[in-house]
Parts: C-alpha cells; structure tokens; sequence
C-alpha cells in the first residue's frame, strides 16, 4: 500500500485583501500561497460578496429617493454635494440613474463626474460599490468612463463622503440627453444608446405634495409608486386600516394594488385612470399622507376586516432587492 506523500502547509503571505487581484476561482491565488483563488483569498471575497446591507441608503439624505432613482425612474439626475471639498479639477459630481453603455462613472472632458446608480455591483453593499466607484472616477483622466470592480471590503460608503446635510433633489428627465453636452459631437456609440435609452423610457414625474412619490404613464393605465420610510409592519397596519375603511384610494378610478421591497423599504403601488396625470394626484397624494399620518398612529388591534385587507395587501408583495 503506497505511502501517502507528507504534506506541508505553506504559510499564507500577509496581505491585505485590496492588494489581491481578482481572479479565475480555479487559478493559483496571486498572494503565493500555492492554493486555488477560491480556497484562499478568493473565500473571504465570495463570503464579502455574499453578506446584502438590506438597506444600503440609510443615514442618506433623501433614502427614498436614492431607491426610486435606483429601481422605478427612467432619466433622473441630482447634483451630490461631498463631505470633503472637491478637487480643484472637478468642477461637480452628479448622480445618474444610468449612464451611456451602462458605465458606472464618467468623468467628462471639463472634468465634471457623472455617476450611474442602476448598475449591477459585485458586492452585497451597494453603497460601499457606488463609494468605490465616485473615488476612482474622480482621480480618472477626463474624457474616460470608470470600469467596474469589486470594492475593497474594507473602502468607505456613500455615508463616509456624501454631505449629510445637503438636500437630495432629483431633477426628473423625459429623456437621457443630459448624457451629452453637445449631441452632435458624441461617439456613433453613444449616440446608438442614446436613441436606445430614450425608445424605452416611460414618462415620469415626481410629485411636489409627497417625499418620494413617481407618478409614470404606460399604455393602459398610469400609476403611483410611493416609497415610504416606515417600518414595513407599521405600515402594513395603516394601509390595512385605510383599505378597509374605503380610504386608501386616491380619487374616483384609482386603487390601491399592492406593494413591493426595495433596499429595505416598501413601495406601496396605485393604479390609475390613463387620463389621471401627474398634476391631478398632486392633492390626492398630500390629502392620503395626512390620512396614512393618522392611521400610523393608531394603537388599537386590527379588526377582522382589517385583518384580511392586511393579508390582501401581504399577498401582493413582491421583493425587488
């Protein structure tokens, strides 16, 4: 019977995880220790990725609308104000909902920063991802997009150099031309994603009466899409209570169908009639947050009618993130 042959177990060199490369998960691991990437570094990188901050906004000025900028509106941009001055090079940074050709970051030929937020991301923290991705672009060479990478598990988050007490307004666009200062000039590319991008963009407004209210037009109908900051059993109870009470509607022909997760937060969804436009749910809105106010501080038990419009509600909840 063959003898097995005595094994050694190399010392794992010292580095630290941002010095590793990222590699095939079969390849020797770059720090020398002769194992496979996916038995060495590679394992506390797939373990980082793996670990989701539900709520990667919070602390955020403005958290839902970073998540209606992320999952529900087409064309929107916000100019960001950072905690550090900005380099003397870098006249502005502004936040996209995405970017020509899907890039993360742009950084334009005067210099200026333009980061994508509908991007997927390698990691579990999208912050910590967007956090990466705004220090690289604004060292880049101007006239380049920014790539994507695997964030360092231990690099800052949005809330380390955002301005957290500077407002967060998204400026809704009907279409993506704010890509490019001069349409004329751009890249046959871009000006190919440019015409794409904007074929495919539903019209969107967001309210003025409400925080975080998208009001979008489709073929068949319109809708609401609302992203609210409560916790998500609270409200289950208040719209429960309102639904139950005929209260939850916004006006003749509109309804209240359900609601969705998204980074932690619940977007309750209205239907509405094709010609209830943006301005016409302005008062509506204002006149349910009032309403919805009340029934969020409601103490009593749930009646049995409000039980099951709460499991109607429930039923209809989808998860997006």
């Amino acid at each position: 019977m063959a003898k097995k042959r005595p094994q050694t177990k190399a010392k794992r060199p010292q580095l630290t995880d941002g010095e590793i490369p990222v590699v095939g998960a079969r390849e020797p691991c770059p720090c020398g220790s002769g194992r496979r990437y996916k038995a060495c570094h590679g394992r506390a990188a797939s373990h980082a990725a793996t670990e989701l901050v539900h709520r990667p906004f919070e602390g955020l000025p403005g958290e839902g609308d970073w998540v209606a900028m992320r999952e529900l509106v087409p064309a929107a941009t916000v100019e960001l104000t950072l905690a550090q001055a900005l380099p003397e090079d870098v006249p502005s940074v502004t936040l996209a909902t995405v970017l020509p050709m899907a890039w993360p970051a742009l950084r334009r030929d005067d210099g200026s920063v333009l980061i994508g937020l509908q991007n997927d991301t390698s990691s579990g923290d999208l912050s910590r991802d967007l956090a990466d991705t705004l220090q690289r672009a604004l060292e880049a060479e101007p006239g380049t997009p920014v790539q994507g990478r695997r964030a360092p598990a231990d690099g800052p988050r949005l809330q380390d150099l955002l301005d957290a007490k500077a407002p967060f307004e998204p400026v809704v666009h009907e279409g993506f031309e704010f890509w490019v200062p001069d349409t004329e000039q751009t890249t046959p590319e871009v000006a190919a994603s440019l015409e794409r991008a904007n074929a495919a963009a539903i019209p969107t407004v967001r309210l003025q009466s409400v925080d975080a209210a998208y009001w979008c037009e489709t073929p068949e109908k319109n809708h609401l899409r609302w992203v609210m900051p409560y916790p998500e059993e609270d409200l289950l109870d208040a719209l429960a209570r309102l639904h139950a009470a005929g209260r939850s509607g916004l006006g003749e022909g509109t309804r209240l169908v359900g609601s969705f997760r998204a980074h932690g937060l619940m977007v309750p969804v209205w239907d509405l009639p094709s010609g209830f436009g943006a301005q016409d749910v302005e008062k509506p809105a204002a006149e349910f947050a009032e309403r919805l106010a009340e029934a969020l501080a409601a103490d009593t038990p749930l009646t049995p009618e409000e039980r099951r419009a709460r499991g109607g509600l429930t039923n209809r909840q989808v998860t997006l993130s």
